[in-house]
């Protein structure tokens, strides 16, 4: 039984094993070398691509690309849930409301984000019903900020967030309410002691969903927050293209994806159920 158990699990052990760690051991590989003349890299085997991002600037993106993710995170959780539990109470067209929520997936995610550049800026929709109405003289600076950065962090990974706590409720036994409301609860007493803890695994797993892709973001933050909003992905992204530093590029990288580990490992050893 153990062999074949490991017959069916090899396919997907080489998906993982060459479209993760493969790459992660070359990135990790490319940290400790040394930037060649003309891009690329080259021998001799150094540190110091991991330790220049030990300067000021580079740690003020971390802690900024930590900040927004956070925020997003938490706005996901407080427009998300309530969205979540409608949807898994839906007497009727619950399909209909699944539907929606992940009809954003239909399209590609470079295109969604451009639509809010056109909905942002200064001749965007958004300004143009403002100065028609007489709410504001001139247009707003609604783009190229951090809070046009949330938006589209918010607007992109919020399904994310629905989904997994979708799923906890739906499973949820309906007499559980009843017998809270037979005990004298209210239904905000009810949603607090009862709905809220029981669906805590599906919004602990819509947080990390949420947060993680967040935190690495930069297609977001170079269309929404243009050279004003500086992420942790636009510091790596910029590194292996523009900057042709391969190098540093992927020291970032890495330091970023060893501070995640490092947050999901006290995350589990704090709960271990968290990630179920």
């Amino acid at each position: 039984m153990k062999r074949l158990r490991s017959l069916f699990l090899a396919p997907a052990w080489l998906v993982i094993a060459l479209g993760f760690w493969i790459p992660m051991g070359i990135v990790a590989a490319y940290s400790v070398l040394t930037r060649g003349m003309y891009g690329g890299v080259e021998l001799p085997i150094t540190a110091e691509s991991l330790a220049r991002f030990a300067d000021p600037l580079y740690l003020g993106i971390l802690a900024k690309s930590f900040v927004l993710a956070g925020i997003a995170t938490v706005l996901c959780a407080v427009l998300g849930f309530p969205l979540a539990l409608f949807v898994a109470r839906a007497s009727s067209r619950k399909n209909l409301w699944l539907s929606l929520v992940i009809l954003p997936f239909w399209t590609s995610f470079l295109i969604r984000t451009y639509a809010w550049v056109f909905l942002l800026r200064d001749t965007g929709l958004f300004n143009t019903m403002l100065i028609a109405t007489g709410a504001i003289s001139e247009p707003m600076p609604l783009l190229y900020n951090d809070g046009a950065v949330i938006t589209g962090l918010v607007y992109g990974y919020l399904p994310f967030f629905v989904l997994p706590v979708y799923a906890t409720l739906e499973r949820q036994d309906p007499l559980l309410r009843d017998a809270a409301a037979d005990l004298g609860a209210s239904p905000w007493a009810t949603l607090l002691r009862v709905t809220l803890p029981l669906a805590a695994p599906g919004i602990r797993a819509g947080a990390l969903l949420v947060f993680v892709p967040s935190l690495g973001a930069y297609i977001t933050s170079d269309l929404l927050g243009g050279s004003k909003t500086v992420l942790i992905g636009n510091l790596v992204q910029n590194q292996f293209t523009a900057g042709r530093d391969w190098p540093f590029g992927a020291a970032a990288g890495m330091v970023l994806m060893s501070v995640v580990a490092v947050l999901l490992v006290l995350l589990l050893r704090r709960d271990p159920e968290s990630l179920l």
